[in-house]
């Protein structure tokens, strides 16, 4: 018997590699092709206060507040836009800051007191805010202007607060009422209308409103 080329050699080692390895392949594309069963959602408990109102509900804990609120509550006031953070049209109010309600998960607001524009004012009492948007005609298709009028109102307040904002040019004197700083805190809240002017007239409007009202 003559003996064997190491050309030989190594093609009955690869032959014999490949033999072994063969069963663990198809194993494992078994595997793929056979996705592991899902699993049931996790459910939980919350409870809070909506519009003064007190709920509770038992949701997946994947449900965004915004998806409790118009899904699970049926308080449509609140609008989905980009659902990704970007375009503050489901703005709500949440222990008295604004908040993407679409990015905050139902189960993190739990004990939490939320407003939305129903639990600003009513068709026969309107929020002042509410009143000047109609005012200074701050709505044109009116999608964004739930969550433009929650802002407006949490801007003013931050403002009272002494919460400064990126244009805020002394951080240890309080933020000045101005455009500019309305401006740079509205900025988040996007007008596909572009009734941008007519929101910002509506809110200064109440800002020098309640500005002589606290002179008085």
């Amino acid at each position: 018997m003559s003996p064997l080329t190491r050309r030989e050699v190594l093609k009955a080692g690869a032959t014999s590699a490949g033999a072994v390895a063969l069963p663990s392949v198809a194993q494992a594309a078994n595997s793929a092709a056979s996705p592991a069963p899902a699993r049931p959602p996790v459910r939980q408990r919350v409870a809070l206060e909506v519009n003064g109102r007190q709920v509770e509900r038992e949701v997946d804990t994947r449900t965004t507040l915004l998806d409790l609120l118009r899904e699970e509550l049926q308080i449509t006031g609140t609008k989905k836009g980009c659902d990704h953070g970007q375009c503050g049209a489901c703005t709500t109010i949440v222990d008295g800051r604004r908040i993407n309600s679409c990015l905050s998960l139902a189960v993190m607001n739990e004990g939490a007191r939320v407003t939305t524009i129903e639990g600003l004012g009513t068709p026969g009492r309107l929020h002042p805010m509410q009143a000047a948007f109609v005012k200074h005609d701050g709505y044109q298709c009116g999608y964004c202007t739930p969550g433009q009028i929650c802002s407006a109102v949490a801007v003013l307040d931050e403002i009272r607060d002494g919460i400064p904002s990126h244009v805020t040019a002394d951080l240890t004197a309080p933020p000045a009422l101005e455009s500019a700083e309305i401006r740079e805190r509205m900025s988040g809240n996007l007008c596909r209308c572009g009734a941008y002017a007519n929101i910002l007239d509506a809110i200064e409007d109440v800002a020098g409103n309640t500005r002589r009202g606290a002179d008085a």
